[in-house]
């Protein structure tokens, strides 16, 4: 996006506390809420609409030819944790960002997501390409892609989210790369960011722990190692 526009009280282990306090839950059925205790920060929406994009952009960059059924219980398990939306199966200069938004909104194009393929931005970078994009078209018609090769993704986020901004693309287990940009890391990972959501009082209707599953049974068909910092810390404890 460089080049577009309370401690706890007790020492617990990392599965006890996520499931006893607010970010996991233990209930198979339902999607688990954020937390109720804390009140919501200003300026934040009181919903997000989360893209699943690791079906299609996550096992893209994989090396390895990824069998069909793999592919079907993947995303059949996806379908099964409250995901909104699934994402199943080109280069833009800064300066042409918001004329190509109102374009394509003028069009009838009713979402519009704005990519930080390589992972390059920061919350300044993303604020500036939001307040240009925004003068052409309203934050309701917006949505944010954020890949975490420096570690920005969450922070870029939380930053279109104090701009207005309700819908963001991931990838569970952080699935994905950049085939035009060596080294790029993959997207933000989903169970990362369902995790801040939840810390932040705002709701998904997603269920984490279901996330979490389905992102193990991908990276065991794949052989590879997670890239969430939830998963890593929750399955490792």
């Amino acid at each position: 996006m460089g080049n577009v526009p309370s401690a706890v009280k007790h020492c617990l282990s990392y599965q006890q506390l996520l499931r006893e306090h607010l970010w996991i839950g233990d209930s198979v059925a339902g999607a688990f809420e954020p937390a109720q205790e804390s009140s919501q920060p200003s300026g934040l929406p009181e919903y997000v609409k989360i893209v699943e994009v690791g079906p299609r952009d996550g096992l893209q960059n994989e090396k390895i030819i990824v069998p069909t059924d793999i592919k079907i219980e993947f995303i059949n398990q996806l379908s099964q944790t409250g995901l909104p939306v699934i994402e199943v199966t080109s280069f833009v200069s800064s300066r042409w960002i918001p004329q190509v938004s109102k374009r394509l909104y003028g069009m009838g194009c009713y979402e519009i997501s704005l990519g930080d393929t390589i992972g390059v931005g920061t919350p300044g970078s993303m604020k500036r390409m939001l307040e240009s994009v925004m003068k052409e078209i309203p934050p309701r018609a917006l949505a944010v892609h954020c890949h975490d090769t420096y570690g920005q993704a969450l922070a870029n986020i939380l930053t279109a989210l104090q701009m207005g901004i309700n819908v963001v693309d991931s990838a569970v287990s952080g699935l994905g790369g950049c085939p035009y940009a060596k080294g790029a890391s993959g997207n933000v990972a989903t169970e990362d960011l369902i995790y801040m959501l939840n810390g932040l009082g705002v709701k998904t209707g997603v269920n984490l722990y279901k996330v979490m599953e389905a992102g193990d049974f991908i990276c065991k068909a794949v052989n590879k190692t997670t890239n969430s910092k939830v998963a890593q810390a929750s399955f490792n404890a």
